[in-house]
């Protein structure tokens, strides 16, 4: 959704992003109803990296990140 908004060449404020969870948990169900027919299959690769500059929200550690 980050690049989706980078794309479209809207600011992405850094400390609203700093706010979202990294972990989707709507599709979590507690109790079971697990596919397992897609075990099998291997994702394509993933990019984490954002072009964001973490630095201005100081200390080492966001920098780092």
């Amino acid at each position: 959704m980050v690049r989706e908004l980078q794309a479209e060449g809207r600011p992405v404020d850094l400390l609203d992003l700093a706010q979202v969870s990294p972990y989707l948990t709507e599709h979590i169900k507690r109790f079971g109803e697990y596919s397992t027919h897609e075990l099998g299959l291997t994702p394509d690769g993933y990019d984490a990296r954002l072009d964001v500059d973490f630095s201005v929200l100081g200390g080492d550690k966001a920098a780092a990140a």
